[in-house]
């Protein structure tokens, strides 16, 4: 006999608990034995994105087989490659051949990837902390700075983009780098941060400032309102509107924005500008019947007013819904409308601490020590799966609830 199949794109925060929240529901409703979940993912492990930034890289990855295994669910471990909506079919490439799969539901959630303009120099020479992958990647070549000639290059680090990831790295890099080299060449580590805005961390509102001041002590050098105009081996160009400044430096590391999967694009719905395919408050495609989109590649009013972030905080939420609700469609059940209608950013400044804001504003609220404590709890487990393995724990945290914001000391009491 041939399963009704919810088939989930994508094993990201979104994908996970897609997955594991539409076992959830079928289990729930006694209906396990007439649908299968099966998730497709090139990887056999789920990858906590978020903590690229950090060294070592082991405890970031969650065995798939762990977590799926106990839920019910089927690990396909494949690439997707093309999405035929109309006749509810996906392209999926394994081992150099290529198969279709037919579904009844099928939840995108085949996250972001990292913009790369055409800049000179940016693909053969750049870095990034994007994917586990490119982390490693990272990290092996750090390691090989101390065989470097001792040249002004060699243990100079610029990170261009100063969002969230290019600050977390740019805040670790310095004492991993002092780490790495000799202690006589310690005072030859050099990191730089640079963006296009005119101050570093400016969207971070009231913590702006706590954050410029965290990398001043921690030595790295800023570099507001400028744009990368090439790179090779050994230098970085950046120019700021009037004239170019050349830094020797043998690693540049790129942090410059996300967009969507490109897989968002082969549905037949208007993209916004960050390439999401539009859902509705209950994570449905726009227009495109028996497809759900949750993750960095859809985009829901999470408020009922302001667009979801590409972020695990929202990602998690809407993957626990978008699961949900796909089993409730398939069985013609009430689903249940996500809104959230808190947010927080917390930013970890390496060996300084953190900071953490509430509201889109970004209003401050602790840091320090006391901001990096929640970091921590964020990082080591608030955002994994339950580590027991067991059916019930998962299921418990698969649940379509949405959490109460992290808590912290409150420096504002």
């Amino acid at each position: 006999m041939t399963l009704t199949r919810i088939l989930v794109i994508g094993a990201g925060f979104a994908g996970l608990w897609s997955a594991l929240s539409a076992a959830r529901k079928l289990n729930e409703l006694g209906r396990a034995d007439e649908a299968e979940v099966a998730i497709v993912n090139p990887v056999p492990f789920h990858s906590v994105r978020v903590r690229n930034y950090e060294q070592p890289l082991d405890p970031t990855l969650v065995q798939l087989d762990t977590v799926l295994g106990p839920a019910g669910v089927r690990l396909i471990q494949a690439k997707a490659t093309a999405l035929d909506s109309a006749n509810r079919r996906v392209t999926i490439e394994q081992d150099g051949a290529s198969e279709t799969l037919d579904y009844e539901r099928m939840i995108l959630a085949a996250g972001s990837v990292l913009v790369r303009p055409p800049i000179p120099g940016l693909e053969h020479f750049s870095f990034d902390v994007d994917t586990y992958a490119g982390a490693c990647k990272l990290q092996a070549h750090l390691l090989t700075l101390p065989a470097l000639p001792d040249t002004p290059a060699r243990y100079t680090v610029v990170v261009v983009g100063a969002g969230l990831t290019g600050i977390e790295l740019a805040a670790e890099l310095p004492a991993r780098l002092r780490e790495i080299v000799a202690e006589g060449d310690r005072d030859k580590v050099r990191v730089v941060i640079a963006d296009r805005s005119p101050t570093i961390a400016q969207s971070m509102g009231g913590a702006q400032h706590v954050i410029e001041g965290a990398l001043k002590t921690l030595n790295v050098e800023m570099r507001p309102n400028v744009t990368l105009e090439s790179l090779d081996s050994q230098s970085v160009t950046l120019h700021d509107g009037h004239r170019s400044e050349r830094i020797e430096a043998a690693t540049v590391v790129w942090c410059g924005g996300m967009h969507a999967n490109a897989l968002a694009a082969q549905l037949p719905v208007t993209l916004d500008p960050l390439g999401r395919v539009p859902v509705d408050t209950f994570l449905r495609a726009e227009g495109v019947p028996g497809v759900f989109a949750a993750g960095d590649c859809a985009r829901i009013l999470i408020d009922g007013t302001r667009p979801s972030v590409m972020s695990c905080q929202h990602g998690r939420p809407m993957g626990r819904y978008a699961g949900n609700n796909a089993v409730c469609d398939l069985f013609g059940l009430e689903m249940l409308p996500l809104s959230i209608d808190w947010y927080t950013t917390i930013c970890d400044l390496g060996p300084w601490g953190a900071v953490y804001t509430e509201g889109w504003d970004r209003k401050l609220v602790s840091e320090g020590e006391t901001a990096k404590a929640t970091k921590r709890t964020i990082n080591g487990e608030r955002i994994y799966p339950p580590r027991s393995g067991t059916r019930e724990d998962i299921f418990r945290a698969a649940a379509p609830v949405v959490q109460t914001p992290p808590p912290t000391e409150r420096a504002d009491k």
